[in-house]
């Protein structure tokens, strides 16, 4: 019964031991989604100061950066392929609401105002 009690005991602490490895696993695991998670918000964050600079800026004169210009063009390229999309679905996009009415259709299914009263754009 002694080597039985002994192979017991061993079982029981490697048991033990791969439980702790296991939970230290996964607190590493955790703390390592936690912080990308972090990295990524002020990834974010850094993201949202930058449009609100180049959105307070973008018209200034003495500012000289060639981004402004490079955003300006990808704007402008985003809004073209936007009216492409549109026009290849058949549709257009209310004035008061936003959304998308079929063309030849006399008012807009979502808030009801006239086709005629909306322009594109």
């Amino acid at each position: 019964m002694d080597v039985f009690g002994k192979i017991s005991d061993t079982i029981v602490n490697v048991g033990k031991d791969v439980s702790s490895k296991a939970k230290e696993l996964s607190g590493v695991t955790k703390l390592k989604m936690d912080i990308r998670s972090k990295e990524e918000f002020v990834e974010k964050q850094y993201a949202l100061i930058g449009k609100k600079y180049y959105e307070a800026h973008k018209d200034d004169d003495i500012l000289d950066y060639g981004e402004f210009s490079v955003i300006e063009e990808a704007l402008q390229s985003i809004k073209d392929m936007k009216k492409q999309l549109m026009e290849l679905k058949g549709v257009k996009r209310c004035d008061k609401c936003g959304a998308e009415v079929p063309e030849g259709t006399n008012f807009c299914g979502k808030c009801g105002a006239k086709i005629d009263d909306f322009f594109e754009e």
